[in-house]
């Protein structure tokens, strides 16, 4: 199967087992800003949207390609209003204009494909970006856009921005590449966030490594989080039914199960989170009911890292796919 192929599925997935969002904790290197569980405001998509389903190498942790400026690793945390319970394998899009306030995709802009990606949630809920610091544009202040893809009928559109007198802070230290100089909009004047932004307002900790900034967000929005099962296409459902790894999040071995409806022919795949396929498992021919397969990363020459794990089915009425996120243990900094 290409990498095509296997994006048509990626985002629609189900929800599985984790810790309860109050138990997750900071580490050293993200200062979090717990939003209390409250539903993030909507906003307009902006007239830059573009469909990054429809492109399948938006699928990437980096999306800086050419585009200079102040490294910014973005974290989000997804939580589900329902029970304020992260929610994992949701799709999560961000798209961003460069430090000159240019959108790829547009006007002279067209042919570019810069900081634009996507990312499935882990089990905590979290999806990581690696991308620039934006720039600023007339008449809005410096934000992120982004969407959460929940199921085929629903996807939360909203947008992030960052304190003021930080984002004006990092200009000035970086004049020659930040040329256009302070931002002359505060989110209050925006009228964008003029009714309020205080859940839409990303931390930002300086980062020694990279010389840039860590930056961390929750976003609540409807839905409920790892309790009950969400998020599987009905059809998909009436053939096999995709659980969540265990352990998860594991550390080399973890054990994946699932239940088929029908007898069927059954492979697994796993992705990297930069969207590449690393590997292929093939079960052949399997009778009806529950099964499992085990997964070692050293057996398969995998280094320790978050994979997206893909069950292709094959039976007498068609091919189903489902595909979620298996989380590495995160090592402490």
């Amino acid at each position: 199967m290409n990498r095509k192929d296997f994006l048509k599925s990626v985002g629609l997935a189900g929800v599985g087992l984790s810790m309860p969002a109050s138990k997750i904790l900071a580490d050293g290197a993200y200062k979090m800003r717990v939003n209390s569980c409250t539903l993030i405001p909507a906003e307009t998509a902006g007239p830059f949207p573009l469909d990054l389903s429809a492109n399948a190498f938006y699928l990437r942790q980096d999306v800086r390609e050419n585009r200079t400026g102040t490294q910014l690793n973005l974290r989000m945390k997804i939580i589900g209003l329902g029970n304020c319970e992260p929610m994992p394998n949701v799709r999560v899009n961000i798209w961003q204009c460069d430090k000159d306030g240019n959108y790829s995709g547009y006007g002279s802009q067209s042919a570019f494909t810069y900081l634009r990606g996507y990312q499935m949630a882990d089990a905590n809920g979290e999806v990581e970006f690696i991308t620039v610091f934006p720039g600023w544009y007339p008449g809005r202040v410096c934000h992120i856009h982004f969407r959460v893809y929940v199921s085929a009928s629903y996807a939360a559109i909203s947008q992030l921005t960052f304190d003021h007198n930080t984002t004006n802070a990092i200009y000035a230290a970086n004049a020659a590449l930040y040329t256009k100089g302070a931002d002359p909009l505060t989110p209050a004047t925006d009228n964008l966030f003029s009714d309020g932004y205080a859940l839409q307002l990303a931390t930002l900790t300086p980062n020694a490594q990279t010389g840039g900034y860590d930056s961390y967000l929750e976003v609540t929005i409807q839905g409920t989080g790892v309790v009950g099962v969400s998020n599987i296409e009905k059809e998909t459902a009436k053939q096999v039914v995709l659980e969540q790894n265990y352990p998860n999040p594991f550390s080399n071995e973890t054990t994946i199960p699932f239940e088929l409806k029908n007898p069927a022919e059954v492979a697994f795949e796993l992705w990297d989170v930069a969207g590449n396929k690393v590997a292929e498992i093939e079960k052949s021919k399997l009778p009806a009911g529950l099964h499992q397969t085990e997964i070692n990363l050293g057996t398969l020459g995998l280094a320790p890292a978050n994979y997206l794990y893909q069950i292709i089915v094959k039976n007498r009425y068609g091919v189903f796919k489902s595909c979620k996120m298996m989380t590495n243990v995160r090592k402490a900094k």
